[in-house]
């Protein structure tokens, strides 16, 4: 049986949207089933007009599924990404996380992997506290947490965060050496996954 992997993500503009991709393709290259969810927006559409990027990416990416608490369930482990906001989670995929009090009762997320990624408006616009923000909700719910520390050339290559793929938004899409980071963390994400399922943990 494959190693089920949910990538669940916020996106405004398209940056985490691209880096969950490549999570997603990480985990596959080695064997995951893959299911890539969007957390519902919570924005008015005043506020998305305001930004084209913003309109355009809500319209491009309308069809991906909404991630559901069944999506927490089916997984053996999961890759988080959410924006920066003030260094923080995003609101909206912070209220996705905050209604699993049902199934964190149940554990249905313990000793499951689980990862993050993430996008600041520049180097220093939070990309590691939104991470270290993230993983407190981890840390309630018993997921073992699997950063891609410096165990890979391709982290030096993105920048060097070891919490988690990140990439400054103000500065355009992502490259390549980003997107292979992320490539590499879902990679890494999907062996420590079924290495704890095949010890029974």
């Amino acid at each position: 049986m494959s190693t089920k992997v949910a990538v669940i993500y916020y996106s405004a503009t398209g940056t985490v949207h691209q880096l969950a991709r490549a999570v997603a393709e990480g985990a596959e290259r080695v064997g995951a089933e893959v299911r890539v969810r969007r957390v519902a927006e919570l924005a008015p559409d005043a506020a998305i007009d305001a930004n084209p990027a913003w309109r355009e990416h809500t319209e491009a990416t309308k069809d991906i599924e909404i991630a559901s608490l069944d999506d927490l369930v089916w997984a053996d482990a999961y890759a988080f990404g959410s924006p920066t906001r003030y260094g923080n989670v995003a609101a909206q995929l912070k209220q996705f996380m905050d209604a699993t009090g049902g199934l964190w009762q149940q554990n249905v997320m313990a000793d499951k992997a689980a990862t993050g990624f993430t996008s600041a408006g520049n180097t220093h616009g939070g990309n590691e506290s939104t991470l270290l923000a993230l993983y407190n909700t981890l840390h309630h719910w018993g997921s073992i947490i699997i950063s891609p520390g410096y165990t890979d050339p391709v982290v030096f290559a993105a920048g060097g965060n070891p919490y988690g793929t990140s990439h400054p938004g103000g500065a355009g899409a992502p490259g390549e050496e980003k997107l292979d980071a992320a490539r590499y963390q879902g990679e890494r994400l999907a062996k420590f996954a079924a290495r704890l399922r095949n010890t029974g943990n």
